[in-house]
């Protein structure tokens, strides 16, 4: 079954970021940089909160960082019952230096062994599920 981000919009989104969401359903990241600064923005945005222009270039950037913090969820919360099969799991924070240090969060995916506050990660993009409540998800797993 295929499903589409128009198909499954935030409810209640201001629609900044559908750039971010489109971006991954096709297997990219891209994120928010202003056309006339060259400042990035994250969490998106209508409008620069540096110069305050309304435009914005959508640059496609490698998900790699390092881990600016992370914590481990022990249980399933109601509004993500769907990883109830998943607990423990460990929800990462990665900061990337191509974007301009934006911090960009993920649940970890592999082996948590060398997991640590600064430690190298790269992204990765998972199709649309019932699991991500059909919305493309954005992983981080420790570059060993």
């Amino acid at each position: 079954m295929s499903y589409s981000f128009e198909q499954h919009k935030i409810v209640g989104a201001i629609e900044a970021d559908d750039d971010y969401w489109r971006g991954l359903e096709d297997g990219v990241l891209r994120l928010p940089r202003c056309a006339s600064c060259r400042g990035w923005t994250w969490p998106a945005h209508f409008r620069c909160g540096q110069c305050g222009s309304w435009d914005f270039d959508w640059v496609a950037v490698e998900p790699r960082g390092r881990i600016f913090t992370y914590t481990r969820t022990h249980y399933a919360f109601d509004r993500v019952l769907e990883r109830r099969e998943d607990v423990p799991y460990v929800t990462v924070v990665a900061e990337l230096p191509d974007a301009g240090n934006l911090r960009l969060i993920g649940v970890l995916k592999g082996d948590e062994a060398d997991l640590a506050i600064g430690a190298p990660v790269r992204g990765t993009i998972d199709p649309p599920s019932a699991k991500s409540k059909f919305y493309p998800a954005l992983r981080w797993e420790l570059e060993r």
